[in-house]
């Protein structure tokens, strides 16, 4: 398949039509120059290059994938050794490996298991990376940097720089994976312009068998695929892949009109970056509440007052503790609820967060209580003064609590601030609330956080039971009304 440069060019199944105004390219002439590709493709050969593409070209063309309309020019493996896509708005999107001319493609290994889209990654022999093995991650970039750097011996690599997918209306933070080799790179949009939006695969959007039963349901569903200039790195780019990723990131938005954000996923969390921290989007503790109200409700133990917690601030608790502090009646309405907090490898949590967590969700307390009480959960007494003082798990733990701020995030910005104080390497309780309160950047994060609206916060005692939207419930019927 021809790649020329005007707009629109369609590329289907039947015919197959080439980018000459010629009409059909004759099947016998198209299968040898398939073939021809094939033998300049990847070293080990092991799977037909031209059988690859029929197979997921049929693939796409019964989910309905009728056309891709192509615009630019695709550069060589030699121009650009790494392409990078954007937006990244669902599992379909590898249907832009079939203009590509089927790079090979870096997924993370749970792709592997969504229909159609699973077996078009085997077919094509992807990079896998783990999220959660850092040897997976190692790999994977010591794989690249070698096929980057080849000279051309291997096919292009294809990123999908934001990681996850988005709803198409921001670029998502690109990650700087595919930037690393510093060498030139082709930026290529995806659009879907289509009347009906049901590709779409977001956060918190349609399962990955509603998108395809409603993206098959579609008589036609079109793919534009734009190819921009090759992107050549300065001196600095080159070296610095973060830098590398934010410019390309910049130009990408600029070509598709829409915002380069710094937001990204933190595994299924959206984060932004606020200074030196990255926090969820949503603050964890809203989700908590709303989460709690809804198990609440629809297990019939919305009760007003919340049992004790164990007594001792080191306080394990267990999963059934935890259902019957909250008043639930089901044990396993409480299993996602657990998710919201740290657990050891028996499936624990720690009462100092449970805690913590249901006062902020009171409602009741300004921030200048809850941190304070906050500080007096987490805090440890000094040997040597006598007096209270906040270490680097406990801060990490409020924050992780608060914000859903990753370990590493907390421990940098604990490492900066406990420096700022000459004898003490610890926090007290003024610099903590220093921090959290008058920061210029943190102080707004705190009291907006720890703010929760009416829909998140708990029943009050000798009120009747609500919805999880914090609305009224409606008072059960009898069979005889």
């Amino acid at each position: 398949m021809c790649l020329g440069s005007s707009w629109p060019q369609s590329v289907s199944l039947w015919p197959l039509w080439s980018s000459s105004s010629s009409g059909p390219l004759h099947y016998s002439k198209w299968w040898d120059f398939r073939r021809r590709r094939c033998r300049s493709h990847s070293p080990d050969g092991e799977i037909s290059h031209s059988l690859v593409y029929l197979l997921s070209r049929l693939m796409f063309f019964l989910l309905g994938f009728m056309r891709i309309r192509v615009r630019g020019q695709m550069a060589s493996r030699l121009e650009a050794p790494v392409l990078v896509a954007a937006p990244h708005s669902t599992f379909f999107d590898p249907i832009i490996l079939l203009p590509c001319d089927l790079p090979k493609v870096v997924s993370r290994t749970e792709n592997l298991h969504v229909p159609v889209i699973g077996a078009l990654l085997r077919f094509n022999q992807a990079i896998l990376v783990s999220r959660h093995d850092p040897a997976s991650r190692k790999k994977v970039v010591e794989e690249v940097k070698k096929r980057a750097t080849s000279q051309g011996k291997w096919p292009q690599v294809l990123f999908f720089p934001e990681g996850t997918c988005s709803n198409k209306k921001a670029l998502l933070k690109f990650k700087p994976g595919a930037f690393i080799s510093g060498v030139p790179i082709q930026p290529i949009l995806i659009r879907y312009p289509n009347s009906l939006d049901s590709t779409t695969w977001a956060w918190r959007g349609p399962g990955v068998l509603k998108v395809i039963w409603l993206t098959a349901s579609q008589p036609c569903t079109t793919v534009e695929v734009e190819f921009l200039p090759v992107y050549h790195p300065s001196a600095e780019e080159a070296v610095n892949p973060a830098l590398y990723a934010n410019n390309v990131q910049k130009v990408m938005a600029k070509a598709l009109g829409i915002p380069a954000t710094e937001c990204e996923f933190l595994g299924n969390l959206p984060v932004t970056v606020v200074g030196r921290l990255r926090v969820a989007l949503e603050p964890r503790i809203w989700e908590l509440g709303k989460a709690l109200r809804k198990a609440r409700f629809l297990t019939g133990g919305a009760k007003g007052q919340l049992d004790p917690l164990p007594d001792g601030t080191l306080g394990k608790l267990k999963p059934a503790e935890l259902a019957q502090c909250l008043g639930l009646t089901c044990p396993e309405a409480v299993e996602g609820l657990s998710t919201y907090f740290q657990q050891d490898s028996d499936g624990n949590m720690d009462s100092r967060e449970v805690a913590l967590a249901l006062e902020v969700l009171e409602g009741e307390h300004d921030p200048h209580t809850l941190t304070r009480h906050a500080f007096e959960l987490f805090s440890e007494m000094n040997a040597g003064t006598g007096d209270h003082r906040l270490c680097q798990d406990g801060f990490c733990t409020i924050l992780r609590l608060f914000f859903g701020t990753p370990a590493t995030d907390g421990a940098e910005l604990y490492s900066r601030l406990s420096t700022e104080e000459s004898s003490q390497k610890e926090l007290t309780l003024d610099k903590f609330q220093d921090f959290s309160l008058r920061h210029p950047e943190y102080a707004r994060l705190f009291s907006t956080y720890l703010r929760p609206p009416a829909a998140c916060t708990l029943p009050k005692p000798g009120l009747p039971p609500t919805c999880a939207n914090g609305s009224p419930a409606a008072p059960l019927k009898n069979k005889a009304d």
